[in-house]
């Protein structure tokens, strides 16, 4: 009896990422900066960093950001998608960002 192979696993898609309510973002003219309304706290962007907060709030994913920061800035892929990830991450964890419909 000979076994079928298995095609292989997808990831499963992620739920999109959106920015937590009470956080506002405005940009400058080095980067940006995202709010907390509720506790005051700040983050400063520089510019790439505020392409892909902007990205999120706009309701794009973290893969929309990486092209677009390749399209406007001379960058590898493989540190684009670093980056990014780094980013989106430290956004999570410090609960900027959410995934999902919660906000």
């Amino acid at each position: 009896m000979s076994r079928q192979p298995q095609p292989p696993l997808r990831p499963q898609p992620q739920p999109p990422l959106r920015l937590r309510k009470g956080i506002a973002v405005t940009t400058t003219e080095y980067g940006g900066v995202l709010l907390d309304e509720k506790d005051g706290t700040y983050w400063q962007l520089n510019e790439c960093g505020t392409l892909v907060v902007t990205a999120i709030s706009e309701g794009r994913s973290p893969s929309d950001a990486v092209e677009q920061l390749l399209a406007e800035y001379d960058v590898e892929r493989a540190e684009a998608e670093a980056d990014v990830a780094e980013l989106t991450a430290r956004l999570l964890k410090a609960k900027i960002v959410t995934r999902g419909g919660a906000r």
